[in-house]
């Protein structure tokens, strides 16, 4: 049994149907795991049994504690590898955990925002900052960001899916707008907004380290990453009194139930509702 073959298979058939980088490297790594664990009890030529994956299921969350994100992961990479590279549908519905282990996402003060900001020297590293939480950015999207989607007199971003066919305009705030000038004049960035040496895009860990020291710097003890500023992009914008129509857009949710979490902890919902006793 060859399986860094089927795994080569399994990646290339993700990327004919233009799956995220990431999401097939994490498939990638779920089956691998998977096919490593059962290679001795099973025959890829023949009928998947269901009680392998069920056995080894049964195994790996005796032997450690997954969540339940974690687990479905591996449950749909599994369904997605039977399906594109060995014709076959299996049902593992009955392996998915009936509860999910919900976390609300915390948030920073405006004021916290400020002091990571201001926190740094290095201009490039304010601007990565900047655009992340000015715009409620993901990651991903920062990093595909080039300068034709900049756009200084209409005062917005576009932000482009290069594997879908989305599309949406972000504001860009006049402050971001002044340093991201300087940082024009300063670095000449080619193609990209934020390019790392020899002009490549900057890439994911760099802009997850700056933002992570810059938090250490400026005196936070909390665990911050770009997602972090994007949550709370989010929560600032509700407690200021934004529609949170309009905030899923600007995130680009496209289930308004996704944006709704944010309503479980913005201050807003706590200050701003009145008891109906209150009008007796």
């Amino acid at each position: 049994m060859n399986i860094q073959y089927y795994l080569k298979c399994f990646n290339e058939r993700l990327r004919i149907q233009r799956y995220n980088p990431a999401t097939i490297k994490n498939y990638q790594s779920s089956v691998g795991t998977f096919l490593i664990a059962t290679s001795g009890q099973l025959t890829f030529y023949d009928a998947i049994d269901i009680m392998h994956v069920e056995k080894y299921f049964f195994a790996k969350i005796s032997k450690e504690p997954i969540s339940a994100s974690h687990q479905r992961i591996i449950l749909v990479s599994i369904t997605k590898f039977y399906d594109l590279v060995l014709d076959q549908k299996i049902n593992l519905k009955h392996l998915y955990p009936k509860h999910s282990d919900h976390k609300l996402p915390f948030a920073l003060s405006v004021l916290e925002v400020k002091k990571i900001i201001e926190i740094n020297d290095n201009l490039k590293h304010k601007c990565i900052i900047m655009v992340l939480y000015s715009a409620g950015l993901r990651l991903s999207e920062v990093m595909q960001l080039k300068l034709a989607d900049i756009d200084f007199k209409t005062m917005t971003i576009a932000i482009r899916h290069p594997t879908e066919k989305k599309f949406r305009k972000v504001m860009l705030s006049e402050k971001l707008a002044i340093i991201l000038k300087q940082y024009y004049a300063k670095y000449r960035p080619v193609c990209y907004l934020f390019e790392g040496q020899n002009k490549v895009r900057f890439s994911s860990r760099s802009i997850q380290q700056i933002v992570s020291q810059s938090a250490s710097k400026s005196g936070i003890n909390k665990s911050v990453s770009p997602n972090i500023l994007r949550h709370s992009f989010a929560i600032h914008l509700l407690e200021a009194g934004i529609d949170l129509r309009y905030i899923q857009e600007l995130l680009g949710h496209a289930d308004s139930k996704t944006t709704e979490i944010y309503t479980f902890i913005s201050a807003v919902s706590k200050t701003q509702i009145k008891s109906p006793l209150d009008n007796i």
